[in-house]
């Protein structure tokens, strides 16, 4: 549980880097983020994390207040 998966990504000819989520187009990075990325995967840095944090669907912030919430105790 918490872990992101489903990610996926290819790099075309231009260096254009397409961050997919379940087969569908979540992100694109162009130019020096897309060359941070791939040195980040070069180093060997969890590839689902990167592509998490590179779309935006990475921790809100809000995951422990709505843990709390009357609505969700008990789950």
């Amino acid at each position: 549980m918490g872990t992101p998966d489903g990610f996926g990504h290819r790099i075309d000819e231009r260096g254009t880097v397409t961050i997919t989520h379940h087969g569908r187009p979540a992100g694109t990075l162009r130019g020096a983020a897309a060359a941070r990325f791939l040195a980040a995967l070069d180093r060997g840095d969890d590839a689902q994390l990167l592509m998490a944090r590179a779309t935006g669907n990475y921790k809100h912030g809000n995951e422990r207040q709505a843990r709390d919430h009357a609505r969700n105790r008990g789950r």
